[in-house]
């Protein structure tokens, strides 16, 4: 006869195998604090590895660190993808001067999205999470002209992954987008 208790583990393990709950997510925090090694030149390769769940993720483009010239603001493109089956795509960051604190106070006044935190001064910016498709979460940041955007097409199911996209753009807005105050307000 088995004892209750070991009847109860093996129908949980038998379940627990059967929907596929025996993956471990890692719920890490992403990192705080900007440091080597890199994807795309200026993107912590660990932050993208925890927020899309993939180790070594393939990867194009670059981006650039702020230009200190606030009449031109860095530029550049960065995208991860899975490294197995379809090659989908992951992870898109964008920077270029196509910013516009109307488009963004709009954005927001419209609902389509939360306010970002400060991050860096002047800046105003924008997140939003699309519950059509499972863990996207877009993010915005415009200073001036300058423009930072991060899609996390598809993030890790049991992660925040809008917590992930904001604590991305914590860490490398400050490095990516001017910093100086301007007087622009795109």
């Amino acid at each position: 006869m088995i004892k209750t208790g070991t009847a109860l583990a093996c129908a949980l393990i038998t379940v627990g195998a059967c929907t596929g709950s025996s993956e471990q997510v890692d719920l890490t925090a992403l990192p705080s604090a900007y440091s080597a090694p890199f994807i795309c030149d200026h993107v912590p390769k660990i932050a993208v590895e925890r927020m899309t769940g993939i180790t070594d993720p393939l990867t194009t483009g670059a981006v650039e660190l702020a230009s200190g010239d606030p009449l031109r603001p860095a530029t550049g493109a960065c995208a991860a993808y899975q490294r197995t089956g379809e090659r989908s795509t992951v992870l898109r960051i964008t920077q270029d001067v196509g910013g516009s604190r109307g488009h963004v106070e709009s954005y927001l006044r419209e609902g389509m999205g939360k306010q970002l935190p400060e991050i860096v001064p002047g800046g105003i910016g924008y997140y939003a999470s699309y519950p059509n498709e499972e863990a996207h979460v877009a993010a915005m940041l415009v200073k001036g002209k300058a423009r930072l955007a991060i899609e996390l097409v598809k993030g890790v199911k049991g992660r925040d992954n809008v917590a992930d996209v904001v604590a991305l753009m914590k860490l490398i807005a400050p490095k990516l987008i001017d910093t100086a105050d301007t007087d622009e307000d795109g």
